[in-house]
């Protein structure tokens, strides 16, 4: 088995569990190898101003290679950072690390990877991408001064097509749509996706700034479009719609603490960074091409309603595909330009 190669796959894995959940942060995975190839731990970046993720794989794998359990349960970067360059005692010097994005050479809210990896006498370190703010880059050149052996390249494109988000809202907004099915197809008749999708997509909600839904469904479902399953703030929200005539009453309108536009263009989603988009095969349609990315949902059963997405035409490409308790797809539309 290419440990290195496996190791990276599972970097990559638990980086997309938690992506755009991260915002404004990219999604990063980080895996420690030890010396006989065994993989001692996984770790993702799971919210911005957290701990990156080779701060949660290095975590770990002190813990089970020390069996201390002073920071086992800490989510304090800082303190992490500290405790391990003062009780590492060399214990890396044999250990190997795969992450999906060169590790951060700046101080920020939480202080550098790379200057952690060096201190802790890491020699060997595979990287997928190389890091696209120039805030941040450079922690690999700091590491090879300092005797670090960086080989970048390893599943480029997949790491690539991981940080898309990241890259895109730099110099704009990122957009996504996302909708719920069943295996029919179908849209309507009640809740269609599990308990467990509807919890992400509402930990989704928190981390956007913008939500944008077609007036019919507001007129159809009344809806909240809180974050209220995670505890989270809500986004503004824009109805995308020709009239104004919409019952004050529906439940959008009293959330506090949140803007709601009602324009019949799309030209505020310029002006916000993260922008998720719900809805059936008309708003599919018409937000066709301002949306980077497309989510959806499929749960598992057939029956219960009766609209679709008609004779709505596009190809995509999968990004990601997973299974917790609905099937999972991140797409790409094959029509998007690719990232400038």
């Amino acid at each position: 088995m290419d440990t290195p190669l496996y190791a990276m796959r599972l970097a990559l894995d638990a980086a997309w569990e938690y992506q755009l959940l991260t915002f404004p942060n990219p999604a990063v995975g980080a895996v420690c190898i030890g010396p006989s190839g065994e993989i001692l731990s996984v770790g993702a970046h799971k919210r911005a101003g957290g701990p990156h993720a080779e701060v949660y794989a290095l975590r770990d794998a002190y813990t089970r290679l020390s069996g201390d359990t002073a920071i086992a349960a800490s989510d304090d970067s800082a303190l992490i950072h500290d405790h391990l360059r003062n009780h590492h005692n060399g214990l890396f010097k044999t250990v190997s690390m795969a992450v999906t994005l060169e590790p951060c050479s700046h101080t920020g809210k939480t202080p550098s990877c790379a200057l952690l990896i060096r201190d802790l006498g890491i020699r060997h370190l595979y990287i997928a991408s190389r890091d696209p703010n120039p805030a941040a880059a450079g922690g690999a050149t700091l590491l090879n001064q300092a005797g670090v052996t960086c080989v970048f390249g390893m599943m480029e494109e997949e790491g690539a097509a991981l940080i898309d988000p990241f890259v895109r809202w730099q110099n704009g907004p990122f957009v996504f749509f996302k909708w719920a099915q069943r295996l029919d197809g179908t849209l309507d008749g009640g809740t269609v996706s599990s308990r467990e999708s509807r919890t992400h997509v509402h930990a989704l909600r928190e981390r956007c700034d913008l939500l944008v839904i077609g007036g019919s469904t507001v007129r159809s479902d009344r809806p909240t479009l809180d974050a209220r399953l995670v505890g989270g703030k809500a986004p503004d929200v824009l109805i995308y719609s020709r009239r104004d005539d919409f019952d004050r009453s529906i439940p959008l309108f009293g959330v506090r603490g949140r803007n709601v536009y009602i324009e019949s263009t799309l030209e505020r989603i310029g002006g916000y960074s993260l922008v998720m988009i719900e809805g059936g095969a008309a708003m599919l349609e018409a937000t066709a091409e301002v949306c980077d990315w497309h989510l959806c949902y499929i749960a598992p059963r057939t029956g219960g309603g009766t609209l679709g997405m008609g004779n709505v035409t596009e190809e995509f490409e999968v990004l990601r595909a997973t299974i917790s308790g609905d099937i999972v797809l991140w797409m790409k539309n094959k029509r998007k330009k690719p990232t400038s």
